[in-house]
């Protein structure tokens, strides 16, 4: 059976996209999905990347169709409920230090599905630590637990670790994925990687 390793970070739409379209995926192939979480900030840090809203400040043809291709994304895979964050773009350290932590105590599925819904479903500003402790809650987890986690040593370390892994395989953003040990950047690769996958 594949897998699908998943890095993640609720800092980028994209992401979210890739999300709600990845189960379609999952059923479709048998393949599953293993999430890494990574801190995007740290990425581009130490690739020199940035995020397109700066990359293409200059070109407004180019943001424009970033924006376009964002809705076929939408239109083609059906997704519904999405609501662009108004506290964007979001510092998600803490956040992702806790998504650490919730792989940890065995609940990190759950984590990403409030994670996500919090962030570009019912936004909310997902950097102030109370906004979050009381999304969180909401969701049903176990906030006071994950908060503590989160402010550890061993779970800091793990998030710079995996964040540092990521970039010396080659990965400089997100949604990224890999595959059969290939890099696959972008939600729009979801289609190879289900070729890839359904290969013999």
């Amino acid at each position: 059976m594949a897998e699908i390793e998943y890095l993640i970070d609720f800092a980028s739409p994209n992401a979210w996209l890739a999300h709600k379209a990845l189960p379609g995926l999952l059923e479709r192939t048998g393949a599953t999905v293993r999430y890494t979480p990574v801190l995007l900030g740290g990425l581009f840090k130490l690739t020199g990347n940035q995020a397109p809203m700066i990359a293409y400040a200059d070109i407004p043809n180019k943001l424009a169709y970033e924006g376009r291709e964002f809705e076929r994304f939408i239109e083609r895979h059906g997704i519904t409920g999405f609501q662009f964050n108004p506290h964007f773009p979001v510092n998600t350290l803490l956040l992702m230090r806790m998504a650490v932590a919730a792989e940890q105590d065995g609940v990190l599925p759950a984590f990403i599905e409030a994670g996500f819904h919090h962030m570009w479903e019912d936004p909310k500003n997902m950097t102030d630590a109370t906004i979050i402790a009381d999304a969180l809650a909401d969701s049903g987890l176990d906030v006071e637990a994950l908060l503590a986690a989160a402010g550890t040593p061993d779970v800091k370390s793990k998030l710079i670790a995996n964040t540092e892994d990521a970039v010396a395989r080659g990965a400089f953003g997100i949604p990224s994925f890999f595959v059969k040990g290939e890099l696959y950047f972008g939600k729009n690769t979801l289609d190879e990687i289900e070729r890839v996958i359904a290969a013999p």
